[in-house]
């Protein structure tokens, strides 16, 4: 029997639907425009900020709905405005925080916010524009991310520590090859938000096709009905993704997506 074809797409970005500079191609922008002239909803699904996730909605179509920074925030692309927001709040980035400083020495934090972006001094790698804070003003409102830099540890290694340390109240997951971590409230993952949105649609976890390439895309395979790993994704990635799709810079999003629906 034929699989069933599915009734949402949700992708990831960086590693999965956008190159290596930044750009969709062509083909793959051509395969959006079918599926929205099916009237079928891709959701773009990412760990990137909403200042940095904008550019790309120019690529593929001012429409439809993207869930931002691992699910913290679902931003409706035609309106501009958003339509959820599942913030850390500022006692849980404390201690978040302190455990992790507290477990491995030297690291550094930085705070996304809805409204803007801020770091501890030393962050390595903050914009110069970004507000520098201490700790204790970093974490005193609501944010979407706390961000946990080492300057010396390895990233799966510093992402399962960590996860350790504060798993207890946080979601913690890197997607990043380097030692960044990107802490959400607890509970928090792509998975969990996609799983409201597509509620809200009528569409069931069977019916959704996903597709990633690291390892803050992990809950979001596991949930989909059908899961791509790219063909350069994180090992761990792969082994949790159902089937393998050729790499981002294959268009491969785009060719499993044609062929699924016929494009």
């Amino acid at each position: 029997m034929a699989p069933v074809r599915p009734k949402l797409v949700a992708t990831d970005l960086d590693g999965t639907l956008v190159r290596k500079d930044g750009t969709v191609s062509p083909y793959t922008r051509q395969v959006l425009a079918g599926l929205e002239a099916q009237g079928v909803p891709v959701i773009f699904v990412t760990g990137r900020p909403l200042r940095w996730t904008t550019p790309v909605f120019e690529h593929v179509g001012s429409h439809g709905l993207a869930i931002v920074s691992n699910g913290a925030l679902v931003w409706d692309v035609a309106e501009q405005i958003p339509r959820m927001t599942r913030a850390l709040e500022s006692g849980a980035s404390f201690e978040v925080a302190s455990r992790i400083r507290a477990a491995l020495p030297g690291s550094l934090f930085g705070a996304e916010r809805v409204d803007g972006f801020a770091v501890e001094p030393g962050f390595p790698g903050g914009r110069e524009d970004a507000p520098q804070q201490e700790l204790s003003e970093l974490t005193a409102g609501p944010m979407l991310k706390l961000l946990s830099l080492h300057p010396d540890q390895q990233p799966d290694d510093y992402w399962k520590r960590a996860a350790e340390v504060v798993g207890d109240l946080a979601t913690v997951t890197h997607s990043s090859t380097f030692a960044l971590l990107e802490i959400s409230a607890y509970g928090v993952t792509k998975a969990s938000t996609l799983a409201q949105v597509a509620e809200s649609l009528g569409v069931g976890a069977e019916d959704v096709i996903a597709f990633g390439d690291m390892p803050n895309d992990l809950a979001m395979l596991t949930w989909a009905g059908r899961s791509f790993a790219m063909a350069d994704a994180h090992p761990e990635v792969r082994e949790c993704a159902g089937e393998v799709a050729p790499s981002h810079e294959e268009d491969g999003v785009a060719r499993v997506l044609a062929e699924v629906f016929d494009l």
